[in-house]
This record gives C-alpha cells, sequence and structure tokens, in this order.
C-alpha cells in the first residue's frame, strides 16, 4: 500500500522534465542559430533550392493517383487509383523503356563509376606538383561544358558526313563509319561521353578521402619493403572505401535516371528503339500529349524504386560491416 503513493509521487515530479528538456533544446537551438547565423546565410539558397524544386512538389505527387485536370486543379480532379499505373506496366513500351534505362545505368555503373577511382589514385601517384594541379585543371573543364556543346563536339567527331575521324578515314581511302546514327555504338557513346565530361569532376571527392589518410601508413610499408601497388593496394584504396561505398549507395538510388538531355540530344530516328528511357517517355507524354497524371504516375515509379535501391544497399552494407547512409 505504501508504494502506490510514492510511484504517484515518482511520475508528478518526472512530469515537467520533458519539457524542460524541450525547453533546453529550443534554447540551445537559437543560440546556435544566433552563433552560426552567417554559415546557416551561406546555406540558405541550397535549403530553398531543395525545398521549392524538390520537397513542395512531393505534395503534388498525388495527381499519380486522379485523372488530373488542370481546370479542376489537384482537389477536384477525380480519383483513378491506379488506373495509369496499371496502363503503364500494361504498355509494351514499359519492357523497352526498361530495358534502355537498365541498360545505360549499368553501363555507367560499371564503366563510369570505377573511373574517377582510378583517375585519382593516378593522379595521386604524381611527384610534380606543377604538373598534377595542370592536369586537374584540364580534366575539371569539361564538367563546366553543357551537353549542348558537348553533342556538338561530338558531331564534329564522329558525324559521317562532316566528322573529324571518318574524314580521316577517307583521306586513307577506307569507308566511312557511321556512328551516330548507328544502334550499336549508342550505348557505349553516352558512356563515354559521361565518362569524358565528369571524370575529372568526379575525382574531387576521392583525392580528398585520399588527402584524409595518415602519411605514417605509407612510410611505414616502404620500410617495410612495399612497392607502389602494394600501398594503393592495402593503403589507399582501404582507405577510400568507406567514401566509394557511400557514393555507390547513393549511385543505386539514381539507376533509374539516366539524364534527359545528354539521351535526348544523342536521339535520333535510327536509334530510338535503343535510346528511349522513362525521362524522355515522360516527356514526350506527360509535357507534349499532357497527360499529366500518366507521366507523374511514373515518375513516382521511377522514384519508388531508387527509394528501395538505396534501403536494400544501405542494409547489405551495413550487414557486411561497411560504413553506410544511415
Amino acid at each position: 500500500m505504501s508504494s502506490q503513493p510514492t510511484n504517484i509521487a515518482a511520475e508528478r515530479t518526472a512530469g515537467p522534465a520533458p519539457r524542460a528538456h524541450a525547453r533546453a533544446g529550443k534554447r540551445k537551438l537559437w543560440s546556435d542559430l544566433k552563433r552560426d547565423k552567417y554559415l546557416y546565410l551561406l546555406a540558405l539558397p541550397g535549403l530553398l533550392f531543395f525545398l521549392i524544386f524538390k520537397y513542395i512538389p512531393i505534395t503534388n505527387l498525388v495527381i499519380a493517383f486522379q485523372d488530373y485536370s488542370p481546370y479542376f486543379g489537384v482537389t477536384g480532379s477525380p480519383w483513378v487509383g491506379f488506373e495509369h499505373f496499371s496502363r503503364f506496366f500494361a504498355n509494351e513500351d514499359f519492357y523497352i523503356l526498361l530495358r534502355n534505362t537498365l541498360a545505360i545505368s549499368f553501363l555507367n555503373l560499371l564503366f563510369f563509376f570505377p573511373a574517377p577511382i582510378i583517375l585519382s589514385l593516378m593522379l595521386n601517384e604524381v611527384r610534380n606538383s606543377l604538373l598534377k594541379r595542370t592536369v586537374q585543371s584540364l580534366i575539371y573543364i569539361p564538367h563546366f561544358l553543357s551537353w549542348v556543346l558537348i553533342y556538338g563536339l561530338t558531331f564534329l567527331m564522329f558525324s559521317q558526313s562532316e566528322g573529324l575521324m571518318n574524314k580521316l578515314l577517307v583521306s586513307m581511302g577506307k569507308e566511312t563509319v557511321d556512328i551516330l546514327s548507328n544502334p550499336n555504338y549508342f550505348w557505349g557513346l553516352l558512356t563515354a561521353q559521361s565518362i569524358w565530361k565528369e571524370v575529372g569532376w568526379g575525382t574531387i571527392i576521392f583525392l580528398a578521402a585520399i588527402a584524409g589518410i595518415d602519411p605514417q601508413l605509407y612510410e611505414a610499408a616502404v620500410m617495410d619493403g612495399a612497392g607502389r601497388m602494394r600501398r594503393i593496394w592495402h593503403i589507399t584504396l582501404p582507405g577510400m572505401r568507406n567514401v566509394i561505398m557511400i557514393l555507390f549507395i547513393l549511385r543505386l538510388g539514381t539507376i533509374m535516371d539516366t539524364g534527359f538531355e545528354q539521351i535526348y540530344l544523342m536521339m535520333n530516328s535510327a536509334v530510338t528503339h535503343v535510346a528511349d528511357v522513362f525521362d524522355t517517355y515522360v516527356y514526350r507524354i506527360g509535357i507534349k500529349q499532357g497527360e499529366f497524371s500518366y507521366s507523374t504516375a511514373i515518375g513516382l515509379f521511377k522514384s519508388v524504386v531508387g527509394v528501395i535501391l538505396v534501403i536494400t544497399a544501405n542494409k547489405a552494407a551495413k550487414r557486411f560491416g561497411q560504413d553506410s547512409l544511415y
């Protein structure tokens, strides 16, 4: 009988503690904001970008389950449930789009993803600082070129009538090669473009990871007689492993996004059956034909697949004892 009042008294005394803790947390938050206000101001444009163009549009994903009409709006358009999803999965174009999207993404994952890692390892072995900075500056430049300019350069290089490569072949007495209109070359050409444009920019993160490796590890390896390849394999790569794993997980989340602008510019009637992907299909159906609900359903399908892949890869990384996103 005597323990019941004690418990009641303990509950009463413990009641205000969470509220006090919450007030202390708010005070700490405001003090942090006041102390680091200039840093938060620097981050404000990026936060506004994600808020306006990424998070607010999420609220309109509901039109994927409606027969959306701009006249009636989101609140007045009739509900159709999963009709658009059923229509998309039953469409014969779905398998072609899925094949092309996965093929391009896996080629990028197989060749483009490791390219910055290999280039970072090579740059790290350059001992001449002037040469190293020069090479880095040169390989960064393509990142700042637009895809329109990249397509123009590709056309000038590989066009059957005006391309530099075919002119060289003609000058040597050989026949021209139709690369831009040949479906067999399309996926490889896209991968090569991506590597040429972004491989230098991708080295920034990996070079930063290499810079964080303790130099004493290399000195100890040299004392033990380890050669250059041994040091790369046993010190540099393990030091980059965490960054590689996190970026690999993030890359899996975008496996359904192949890049609209690049493919749209490179597409022509001869390669449509291997070039048409989810992004170009959404543009053609949603923007040109005005089927907003149908195209939103396709975009939602892509996002769900990306989230599932990220969660699965993250759990797999945890199970194997690797660093993960969360």
